[in-house]
């Protein structure tokens, strides 16, 4: 049997149940991110762990990304009897506000070892370009 010893744990649920409880779809909580600039794309990535693939959401609506994800409880059962129970379990979410420099039709997603990773490309618009300039050389004289 696996015992632990936390005098302030009972404060924690009382904190928790005062300022309400983390993670509901009314309230959700946020969820750790790093994002940054890789070539011609935009890296953000979401710290996910114990989240199924299955209970993630993903969707952009006119360059707002939104992120929810659900870590649910174990199944109740006659044989299953928590001992401790420290990680944070409902509804965590979060929203990304893209530049119009991103492409949006073409974001990918992918989840490994519990995090979320989402890659944007730049859109081409966006992409440093040189413009060529032609001329004939020559020098014309404007008469007023």
């Amino acid at each position: 049997m696996l015992m632990r010893t936390d005098p302030f744990r009972d404060l924690d649920r009382f904190a928790q149940q005062v300022f309400g409880s983390p993670g509901t779809w009314s309230k959700p909580s946020a969820m750790p991110m790093d994002a940054y600039r890789a070539g011609d794309e935009f890296v953000v990535c979401f710290d996910l762990p114990g989240v199924d693939p299955g209970a993630i959401e993903l969707d952009v609506e006119r360059n707002v990304l939104t992120v929810k994800a659900e870590r649910r409880p174990l199944p109740a059962g006659d044989d299953v009897r928590m001992q401790v129970s420290e990680r944070p379990l409902g509804v965590f979410s979060r929203q990304l506000f893209l530049g119009d420099t991103l492409d949006t039709e073409h974001i990918t997603a992918g989840y490994e070892a519990g995090v979320l990773t989402l890659r944007i490309p730049v859109a081409e618009k966006a992409k440093p370009r040189r413009i060529e300039i032609t001329g004939t050389g020559e020098r014309k004289e404007i008469k007023a």
